[in-house]
């Protein structure tokens, strides 16, 4: 015969009710945990401190004796003076004066005269001189003159070299280039020739033109005519 169990008896018909329970426990231990109040205990470990007036000493002010100066002796009485007669003669000294009578000559020494030797300014560089050498016909500023002293020179040299020179002295066909460096004296003129070229006949061509250039105003260094060295290099191409 089976037994049955009264269903009132079982337990787990309860089970939600008892997690109520559970729950509304906690929380009620937890909120008096979190209400009680405690207090630190004081502990006096030093006992109870006694305070006692400041006794407040008088420091009497002294003062710094000064040293007694040692009084100097009195001055030595003076030496008596004794009064002597003066019988000795006194020589009268003669002073002659420096001045010279119109009547008398005077001696002068010969003066030499000192030939002043005239300052020699060496030539000065184009790139740092103060004022070029201008170009006939060329006005403006400093850099206008020296375009124009340029452009003028060179002009000059293209119009009167021998452009047929080249070909007829059969040179291999290139670029060639003639270098000519001539000095701009302190009077404006053309001087001190120099030329290097392929063939010296063209040497000779580039010194003959050069010396074809005309007069110019020299250029001036602090105001002073200078010489300057000028170097003009001539191309032309050999077909």
């Amino acid at each position: 015969m089976e037994i049955k169990k009264n269903p009132k008896s079982n337990l787990e018909n309860y089970s939600k009710l008892f997690i109520q329970l559970g729950l509304v426990l906690a929380l009620f231990i937890t909120y008096v945990a979190m209400e009680n109040k405690t207090y630190d205990k004081a502990v006096d470990a030093f006992g109870d401190a006694v305070m006692q007036d400041v006794i407040e000493e008088d420091i009497p002010i002294t003062e710094r004796p000064e040293p007694v100066k040692p009084k100097s002796p009195p001055p030595p009485a003076p030496e008596k003076i004794e009064v002597v007669e003066d019988e000795k003669e006194v020589e009268e000294t003669v002073i002659e004066t420096t001045e010279t009578d119109e009547t008398e000559a005077v001696e002068v020494e010969e003066i030499e005269e000192v030939e002043e030797v005239e300052e020699v300014v060496e030539d000065v560089p184009f790139a740092i001189i103060e004022e070029v050498p201008i170009f006939p016909g060329c006005t403006g500023t400093k850099k206008q003159k020296t375009d124009c002293l340029n452009k003028k020179i060179k002009s000059h040299v293209v119009k009167r070299f021998d452009k047929d020179l080249a070909g007829e002295l059969g040179l291999s066909p290139g670029k060639k280039r003639i270098w000519v460096v001539f000095r701009i004296d302190p009077k404006g003129n053309i001087t001190d020739i120099q030329a290097k070229a392929p063939h010296p006949r063209l040497k000779k061509e580039a010194i003959r033109v050069a010396k074809t250039l005309p007069k110019m105003t020299p250029g001036k260094q602090r105001g002073v005519p200078v010489g300057m060295k000028y170097t003009l290099p001539i191309g032309f191409n050999v077909e």
